[in-house]
């Protein structure tokens, strides 16, 4: 290892609070009274229901989302049986995994046994206090008779990552490395390089997945498994011992399709790969170092197809793709095991997925890296969110129709709604807005809205319109020159734009009416038809006239150029509403909590009048999403305005509250009492706001942005927006420093105000 690498390894682990871990209550326990719920005497009603009904242990503990990383610490990584003390860093780690990729909690459990029946005995013990176990660095063959026997005995998952982890990913890789060289799998010649328990497992995942068992060599440290071998064979060996004459690695390689590596490094030379055939698929799969380093086996074959373990080289087979999502389906289906149908399962969707366009939020975690099908991207990459809402439904479906699910998922789309609100708030909270907006369009069969992109040459919109395409919610149509925009398109390669609309706004049959609609709304504001002429060419205007004149429902822009000047089209063609305040509002999902931020983004000192106009408009946004608005005017101090800023707070929480008495409003009031309610009821007890804000109204610009973006810096919170407020109809701007998601996300939220102004 790396000197450095290892240095910083061990500082990482050493810094603060020792470990990876730690254990967090999910419940608030901090007066008397909650903690006469948690222990005694409240917790003895949930001991006396799960007597009465075992299954209810499901209802009111942890173990249907509680996994067991359970070793012996015999087989570590490449450091072999360094026992259980020293696994425990890797067990803790897979720990962090399971809950980074897919919530699901985890003890790490190291055992000292002698034998494999002891650690059986201590496993199966376990099962009242588990949802599932994963096995994990259990030394081969003893693995096996293992996991069998647990399996066998237990009634509840149990899988053994080493073994079937590798196989599910490197099935998915093989799947996909086949489609790209055109091989049938009937025909595919594998080699493998190793026999111990991934390899076999590998081999058995492949023979389901349409391998021939007489198209699979293996060797070991001794060479070939050929039938009549005696040396170093076993009873897991010996279904792969074959008759054949080859004898060495090198003989087993002459012809073959495919090497599959899981035994040491540099096991395989250069001059090995040249006897494969064309388009030689290698998955040299050794850690840390490979069977052939990539470099040397391009140079050797550059047809050849490649994967590794490790995460600098091109499609890393990384167990991470597979077992959080895996665990995830079985949980909460609570099936009994994870099966060969479940696996399987897994393998098609990964499989699947690297065959979709890949967003940029990927890119984003790989150094803006962007990846696409084909030779240097055939499996998913691990920090893609995308591999838990395709594998966990796909895992999950398989428990139900193989029957070992006890509790069925009844709706999948709201299954993967909430995988997705799993991963991220602010993909949750987008989610349930695209389903809106298709239950809204299918209830009343109206069309979709139509969203105009002034900047339709953008990679970063085009992108995100490509993603939102899929979910059918928009009609896009894409403002700029026709030959620049399609080969932009082409370029990125996202075929399902090449259908969009191209408008060149001076080219349009609408042109002329938009100029003298421009010329009549502006000609007495400085503005002569030679100037509408001019600023109609713009798409920005052009955009702008389209939705004030009903020919599209909404906008979107703001990816290339300044808020300001996106901001100026739209107020100067769309306009206010009737007695309507222009302004920003941002929504952080911050844990369990839905903020609004206003006004973040229009007006630098508004009036208390502005504001408590601003308040009520986000108040009936929050009414839209069902959440009920509370509103807190905020200040520098609490109910003691001496001071202008404090005093136009107060003033602008009166006139709320004189316009709609129903509205739960306060002020001028400090932050931290706007959102702590423990700290209101005691210092405070007459402020109406009883459970924290979650409409925050800042008293000017500077505030509000400063605000914001501190809280989702440092709280850790995820931002939408901003969304502009007050407009007549559905335009949006977003920020320069946006991402793809950024643009997807307000895409969804603009279509959703449009087709909300039709209800109107």
């Amino acid at each position: 290892m790396n000197k450095n690498i290892a240095k910083a390894a061990l500082d990482y682990h050493a810094q603060g609070k020792p470990g990876k871990v730690d254990v967090h209550s999910s419940k608030k326990c901090d007066t008397e009274y909650t903690l006469s719920l948690a222990y005694t005497p409240g917790v003895a009603a949930p001991c006396i229901e799960i007597a009465r009904n075992p299954a209810d242990v499901y209802k009111y503990t942890t173990k249907g989302n509680l996994v067991a990383v359970v070793s012996n610490g015999t087989a570590v990584l490449g450091l072999g049986n360094i026992g259980p003390l020293a696994a425990k860093p890797v067990m803790e780690g897979k720990g962090v995994l399971f809950k980074q990729f897919a919530g699901i909690d985890v003890f790490d459990i190291e055992v000292k046994t002698k034998t494999p029946d002891e650690f059986i005995a201590a496993v199966r013990a376990l099962e009242p206090t588990f949802g599932g176990i994963n096995l994990e660095d259990l030394a081969s063959p003893d693995c096996f008779y293992i996991e069998e026997e647990l399996k066998k005995s237990m009634n509840i998952p149990v899988f053994h990552d080493d073994q079937h982890g590798t196989a599910i990913i490197s099935g998915a890789a093989l799947l996909n490395a086949c489609e790209l060289t055109k091989r049938k799998l009937s025909k595919v010649k594998v080699v493998f390089n190793g026999a111990g328990a991934a390899a076999i497992s590998c081999a058995k995942i492949f023979m389901r997945l349409g391998v021939q068992q007489k198209n699979i060599l293996m060797c070991d440290s001794h060479g070939v498994i050929y039938q009549g071998r005696a040396q170093g064979m076993n009873k897991f060996k010996e279904p792969f011992a074959i008759d054949t004459k080859k004898r060495t690695l090198k003989d087993a390689l002459e012809d073959a399709d495919v090497f599959v590596g899981l035994s040491v490094a540099n096991a395989v030379t250069p001059e090995m790969l040249k006897g494969m055939t064309n388009k030689p698929i290698v998955f040299a799969m050794a850690n840390p170092d490979p069977e052939i380093l990539p470099d040397d086996a391009k140079k050797a074959r550059p047809d050849v197809i490649m994967a590794t373990g490790r995460s600098d080289f091109p499609n890393q087979v990384n167990n991470v793709l597979g077992f959080p999502s895996i665990f995830r389906g079985a949980l909460d289906t609570q099936a009994t095991t994870i099966n060969e149908e479940m696996k399987l399962a897994a393998v098609h969707a990964l499989a699947a997925l690297a065959r979709q366009d890949v967003p940029d939020s990927v890119a984003s975690a790989y150094a803006n890296k962007h990846f696409h099908f084909g030779p240097e991207y055939i499996i998913p990459k691990p920090f893609d969110s995308r591999v838990l809402v395709n594998v966990a439904p796909a895992v999950a479906k398989a428990a139900m129709d193989s029957g070992v699910a006890q509790k069925p998922i009844e709706d999948f789309e709201a299954y993967r709604d909430s995988l997705e609100a799993l991963g991220s708030a602010s993909r949750g909270f987008v989610r349930s807005a695209i389903n809106r907006i298709r239950t809204k369009a299918q209830s009343t069969n109206s069309d979709v809205p139509i969203i105009m992109f002034p900047e339709g040459f953008s990679p970063k919109v085009l992108k995100a319109i490509s993603s939102v395409q899929k979910e059918r919610i928009i009609r896009p149509v894409l403002l700029g020159y026709p030959d620049i925009i399609r080969e932009k398109i082409k370029e990125l390669e996202l075929d399902d734009l090449m259908d969009v609309p191209i408008v060149q706004p001076s080219l349009h049959k609408d042109y002329p009416r938009y100029v003298q609609a421009l010329y009549d709304q502006r000609k007495r504001r400085g503005v002569l038809l030679v100037e509408a002429e001019r600023l109609m060419a713009d798409p920005y205007y052009f955009s702008a006239m389209a939705v004030k004149l009903g020919d599209a429902h909404g906008l979107v822009s703001g990816a290339t150029n300044n808020y300001s000047n996106c901001v100026r089209p739209i107020l100067q063609v769309i306009g206010t509403g009737r007695g309507q305040v222009a302004a920003g509002v941002n929504i952080l999902l911050i844990k369990d909590r839905i903020l609004f931020f206003t006004d973040t983004t229009v007006n630098i000192d508004p009036t208390a009048e502005q504001l408590a106009t601003i308040a009520i408009y986000v108040s009936r946004i929050a009414q839209y999403f069902k959440i009920e608005p509370r509103i807190a005017m905020l200040s520098f101090t609490n109910f003691a305005a001496e001071f202008a800023s404090p005093k136009k707070m107060r003033e602008a929480a009166r006139i709320v509250k004189e316009r709609h008495p129903d509205l739960i409003v306060d002020g001028e009031m400090q932050a931290d009492a706007a959102v702590n309610p423990a700290l209101v009821e005691r210092i405070f007890p007459f402020c109406e706001i009883k459970n924290g804000a979650n409409i925050l109204v800042f008293p000017n610009l500077d505030a509000s942005n400063i605000g914001y973006k501190l809280v989702q810096q440092l709280g850790g919170g995820e931002l939408l927006g901003p969304f502009l407020l007050g407009i007549r109809k559905p335009a949006n701007v977003l920020q320069r420093t946006c991402t793809e998601n950024d643009v997807f996300n307000t895409i969804v939220m603009t279509s959703l105000e449009a087709q909300a102004y039709t209800e109107m």
